[in-house]
C-alpha cells in the first residue's frame, strides 16, 4: 500500500481557491539521496528520475506502482524532459553534456562543449516544437564528488545555452546568472522563464523568431528559504515551480497565488498521467504524487 501524508495547499489569492485535487499526497518511493529530473512518458505509463549522488536513474510503473533501475550508472545526470519523437534528453553532470537516448537504447551526445570548452554540468533542459535544445550550466556538478566530478570550470561563468537541431551549433542565449537552474517555455513558446537559485529569481525572456533571448525582467523573487528549482507551466499560462519545501504557483502575471507544501526541500516536478493532471515531484529522498483538477501544458511531442 502506497504510504500518504495530508494534502497541505496554502491559499494566497483567491484565484487559487478553485485549485485543488486528493487530500493525500502519495509517496510512491523514498530512499534517494537527491530526487531530480522526474519525465513521464505516456506511452509506456512510467515515469524516470534522477537520484544525482547515487548516480543512477529510476523507473515508477504506473501500471503496478513498482520501482527499480532505469540507467546505473548514470553519468550523475539531473534533469531531464522528452522531445519531439519521445526520446529521452538528458543533462549528465558527471560527462558534462547533454544527451539523447534513442529508440534503441544508444545514446547520442547532443552537446559537450562551447568554443571548445567543457561545459560546467549541465543542469535542467528543454525541447521547443522547432526541435531546438535549451539548457542551463550552473557548476554543480563540479564543484564536489558528491554530484558528478570535482574539476576545474573551463567557461567564464554560468550560462543558458541553445543547441541548433540542424546545425548543432551551441550558442549561449543568457549570460547574466549566478546560477541558472530550472526553464520552461510559455504555452505559445514566445517566452522562456528560467529560475536563478542562488539570486532567489525567476525572470522571464521574450524568446526571438532567430532563436536569440531578449529581455530578461524579474518575474517573481523568492525568500530566503525559496531557492527556485525546476519548474513547469500547466495549461492556465500558471507557473509552478519547485522552491524549499514547497511547490510554488504564480499566476502568469508573476502573483504568487499559492503553494503545495511538503515535507522535504524539492527539486522538480513535472505533469503526467493520462490526462497530464497529475503532478510528480521530486523532493529529497522521495517520489511524490498528488492527483489535481489542474493539466499540465502540452508537451512539445504532442504537437502546438
Amino acid at each position: 500500500m502506497t504510504d500518504t501524508i495530508p494534502t497541505e495547499f496554502e491559499v494566497l489569492d483567491e484565484r487559487f481557491g478553485a485549485i485543488g485535487g486528493d487530500d493525500k499526497v502519495e509517496i510512491l518511493h523514498t530512499g534517494t539521496r537527491w530526487a531530480e529530473g522526474p519525465v513521464y512518458f505516456p506511452a509506456g505509463r512510467f515515469l524516470v528520475w534522477s537520484d544525482i549522488p547515487n548516480e543512477r536513474m529510476l523507473r515508477w510503473d504506473e501500471m503496478t506502482g513498482a520501482v527499480g533501475p532505469f540507467r546505473q550508472p548514470s553519468g550523475y545526470v539531473n534533469g531531464n524532459t522528452l522531445d519531439r519523437e519521445g526520446r529521452l534528453v538528458s543533462c549528465e553532470q558527471g560527462g558534462r553534456r547533454v544527451t539523447r537516448t534513442e529508440h534503441d537504447g544508444s545514446i547520442t551526445v547532443i552537446a559537450d562543449r562551447w568554443q571548445g570548452k567543457r561545459f560546467n554540468s549541465p543542469n535542467d533542459v528543454v525541447v521547443r516544437s522547432d526541435g531546438s535544445i535549451w539548457f542551463t550550466d550552473p557548476p554543480y556538478g563540479i564543484l564536489s564528488n558528491y554530484e558528478g566530478v570535482a574539476a576545474e570550470q573551463e567557461i567564464d561563468g554560468c550560462h543558458v545555452y541553445r543547441a541548433d537541431p540542424v546545425t548543432g551549433e551551441v550558442r549561449i542565449v543568457a549570460d547574466d546568472f549566478v546560477r541558472p537552474n530550472g526553464l520552461a517555455f510559455s504555452l505559445d513558446e514566445r517566452r522562456l522563464y528560467v529560475a536563478d537559485t542562488k539570486a532567489r529569481q525567476l525572470r522571464v525572456f521574450e524568446v526571438g523568431d532567430d532563436g536569440t533571448l531578449g529581455g530578461g525582467k524579474v518575474f517573481a523573487e523568492g525568500g530566503e528559504q525559496d531557492n527556485y528549482d525546476g519548474l513547469r507551466l500547466d495549461d492556465t499560462g500558471r507557473v509552478w515551480v519547485a522552491a524549499g519545501k514547497a511547490v510554488l504557483c504564480y499566476d502568469p502575471d508573476g502573483t504568487l497565488i499559492g503553494r503545495l507544501r511538503l515535507p522535504e526541500a524539492t527539486a522538480n516536478l513535472v505533469f503526467g498521467g493520462l490526462k497530464r493532471n497529475r503532478l510528480f515531484i521530486t523532493a529529497s529522498s522521495s517520489l511524490y504524487s498528488l492527483m489535481t483538477n489542474v493539466t499540465g501544458a502540452r508537451p512539445v511531442w504532442a504537437g502546438r
